[in-house]
């Protein structure tokens, strides 16, 4: 039993669950259905014999039912009721649940006995006086909106006749005798062995639907355990301070009310089966009002705006669609070279291989451009990161790639042997070497190179029919040898200039040594585990970096963890089923649009924009544009692979690769940006008080400021200073530890330590 203190809560109660569809069968007969009703308590008595032991007070206000009414005459008895309201002092009328009667509410003469009360309304609106009533504690089966007639606020308030009332031994009993289905317990005990202030309602505290601000009370808690527990709820032991700390946490966004707080706040002493005894749930209850209690009461805890700022983050996830764990479903049914590309793998598999693939399939196009919906012309560039734990089954994308380049690898080799042959000819000794053929073009290249060679590899490249050089590498670090620099650094300013095809390349004054420019066209694909692939990027999330690559993921059920992986069989069948699909991509020259791949990239950026609104992602927004891009070129691959045919089957991959590539992303990489995109919003300014700041540690007390401001000779109490440092987003009061905190972005940005 809870009280319920305003209009709006007991409304939600009337109309809650299934009370409508309960009422109604109950008046079509089946009236063992009333126990599954809420059940309002408006009456509580003090006395031994009625049904609470322990009472102190009575409450303001007396339940009445009247019952057994004719049909002909319930219009008559209502309209008697709410004439003599006034002189009644009614508070509210309902139709019983059956229809056959009402209940109604008023209030208590003080004056005038339990009984007294009872004959005295009665003999005021003419209806026969219920002797059967007059000393145990009411409860009405409750009904829904619909039928109530009548309610006056005034019933919520709890007067000074009412006090919060202990529940006996018997209670507990009752409290704890619940079916193996989890039924309500019956009138009869809930009416015999409860009593409570003011008005309550004998259902379930705890609400699993309450939310702040659109997020679930439920996720804000268990983010809450996950960042400031280790992810483990309270047990016995420490489930009192820590229910504390919470519930201190969550005050200020229940409005300080323990009604609210009582709702989605968990009873953790409450056993598996959801019972629990009076004396824990005093217990709890307590802890709940002491947090409230608590002085100083400074808004928004700290703790509660990381919790706050996570979820917001995982909040873009979600506005991918899919879950927090597991991403948007793939389509059942692929376009056919999708189809023929991932059929060889099990179903887990299949998203990561139906998007690994196109870095290959893209440097089959050579001299084509696609224009955009804002008319840039980009070319088929796409670079690939596959991220998933260890020894999960990354390779598994291996063997479509191999199938995909073969034509590639075989026209490479010719160029390797006389590129071999020329050097030969030509050592580094040689006075005057032979001009180097024209027409050698590689563009499946190792993970080892120089500056040299890469640049060399771009030239040829561009001046042999515009083509891409392609690089596949099991971990994301092989793609620092690529070039002679090895740096993280250089990888990410290659891949700017690839996504945009810029200019790269280097000139050289030496007459050994390579020189040249030319539009980078370079497609890749990685592989790496999470952790290494944001250490990786750390640096590379908010310029732009992270947004120009697709990113892949595999998610692998519980029972198939261990389990390893049965491909299918690549052979020369599969082969020739493919190669159809690459001739056409092969044979594709000059621009090429279409209108309805163009339209839908428009359609997708106006539900970007809405989904970043929704959501409120500032990093899913940002994220957005460039997810829209790729996979609006992974539908012109393949609406030329399949000969230029548009189909729905194509837009649906197209729209979900989207989604597919932003979950991947806001997963593993929205937190950072939501925080770095806050952080340059947030304009900082510098000024004196921070070099005392410096001096003391990132978490302190009031006491230790004070000794700091002692031993630095300054005079006063500083409040100001504090003042202005919390007012500028240097330093933070956590309310659950009593202490001052210095904030991530302070640290990052001034912090000499």
């Amino acid at each position: 039993m809870r009280p319920v203190h305003s209009r709006e809560a007991y409304l939600k109660l009337r109309n809650g669950g299934e009370q409508a569809s309960l009422v109604k069968r109950i008046r079509a007969g089946e009236e063992q259905l009333k126990s599954e009703l809420v059940q309002m308590n408006y009456s509580c008595l003090p006395n031994e014999d009625g049904s609470l032991k322990g009472s102190k007070q009575m409450t303001t206000t007396v339940g009445m039912d009247i019952d057994h009414i004719p049909a002909d005459e319930m219009q008559s008895v209502r309209e008697r009721i709410l004439v003599k309201k006034d002189e009644l002092g009614l508070l509210m009328l309902e139709e019983s649940a059956r229809g056959q009667g009402y209940h109604l509410v008023f209030r208590r003469k003080p004056e005038l006995s339990q009984e007294e009360n009872l004959k005295w309304a009665s003999g005021l609106l003419g209806v026969e006086y219920d002797k059967g009533a007059k000393d145990i504690t009411r409860v009405f089966f409750t009904t829904t909106e619909q039928e109530l007639l009548f309610l006056d606020d005034e019933v919520f308030e709890i007067g000074d006749l009412s006090t919060a009332l202990e529940v006996t031994k018997a209670a507990d009993a009752a409290l704890t005798s619940v079916d193996p289905a989890g039924a309500r317990h019956s009138s009869s005990k809930l009416g015999s062995a409860l009593a409570v202030a003011g008005l309550q309602c004998c259902s379930s505290e705890y609400d699993p639907e309450a939310r702040y601000n659109g997020v679930l009370f439920k996720d804000i808690i268990a983010k809450y355990w996950e960042l400031f527990n280790g992810g483990k709820a309270p047990v016995e032991g420490d489930r009192n301070a820590l229910t504390f700390e919470l519930a201190v946490t969550l005050r200020s966004i229940c409005g300080y009310s323990l009604e609210k707080m009582l709702t989605v706040v968990p009873n953790y002493w409450a056993k598996p089966d959801g019972t629990c005894s009076q004396e824990d749930l005093t217990e709890w209850r307590q802890t709940l009002e002491n947090a409230l209690n608590k002085k100083p009461r400074e808004g928004m805890s700290y703790r509660l705006k990381q919790v706050l700022q996570v979820l917001k983050s995982q909040q873009g996830v979600k506005a991918c669609g899919g879950t927090l764990t597991t991403p948007p479903p793939m389509p059942k049914k692929l376009p056919p070279l999708l189809k023929l590309l991932t059929k060889n793998v099990p179903w887990f598999y299949k998203p990561a291989v139906a998007n690994a693939v196109f870095p290959a399939l893209g440097v089959h196009l050579h001299g084509v451009k696609f224009r955009y919906w804002d008319n840039v012309d980009h070319e088929a560039t796409f670079m690939n990161v596959l991220i998933g734990r260890q020894s999960i089954g990354k390779g598994t994308i291996k063997k479509p790639i191999e199938y995909i380049m073969e034509d590639i690898k075989q026209r490479d080799q010719p160029s390797r042997q006389r590129e071999a042959e020329w050097k030969q000819k030509n050592p580094g000794a040689k006075q005057k070497k032979d001009p180097r053929p024209t027409d050698i073009c590689i563009q499946m290249l190792i993970d080892n190179l120089t500056d040299a060679v890469f640049n060399q590899r771009i030239v040829d490249a561009n001046n042999n029919g515009q083509r891409f050089i392609y690089t596949i590498v099991d971990e994301i670090e092989g793609l620092k040898k690529v070039t002679s620099r090895g740096t993280v650094d250089e990888v990410g300013l290659l891949i700017r200039k690839a996504f945009d095809n810029s200019d790269a390349g280097q000139e050289r004054v030496g007459a050994d040594s390579v020189s040249g420019i030319a539009p980078l066209r370079w497609n890749f694909n990685a592989s790496t585990t999470p952790p290494n692939a944001k250490k990786f990027f750390f640096k590379m999330v908010n310029d732009g970096t992270v947004g120009r690559l697709d990113i892949s993921t595999i998610i692998r059920g519980d029972d198939d963890d261990d389990t390893a992986p049965v491909l299918g069989i690549y052979d020369h069948t599969f082969a020739a089923e493919l190669k159809p699909y690459i001739d056409r991509l092969e044979a594709a020259n000059g621009l090429i649009e279409c209108n309805q791949s163009k339209k839908l990239s428009l359609e997708m950026k106006q539900e970007n924009k809405d989904a970043a609104k929704l959501f409120d992602s500032e990093a899913y927004r940002v994220f957005s544009y460039r997810a829209n891009v790729i996979a609006w070129l992974k539908g012109m691959v393949l609406y030329v692979a399949h000969g230029y045919k548009w189909s729905k089957e194509i837009a649906d991959f197209v729209r979900w690769s989207q989604q597919y590539n932003l979950w991947c992303k806001m997963l593993y990489f929205g937190q950072q940006l939501e925080k770095e995109l806050r952080e340059e919003i947030e304009i900082q300014r510098q000024s004196g008080p921070q070099n005392l700041l410096e001096l003391l540690p990132d978490e302190f007390t009031k006491e230790q400021y004070h000794q700091m401001r002692q031993q630095q000779g300054k005079s006063g109490d500083g409040e100001s200073t504090l003042r202005s440092w919390q007012s500028r987003g240097h330093i933070v009061f956590d309310e659950v530890s009593g202490r001052y905190c210095k904030t991530d972005e302070y640290k990052r940005k001034f912090s000499t330590n």
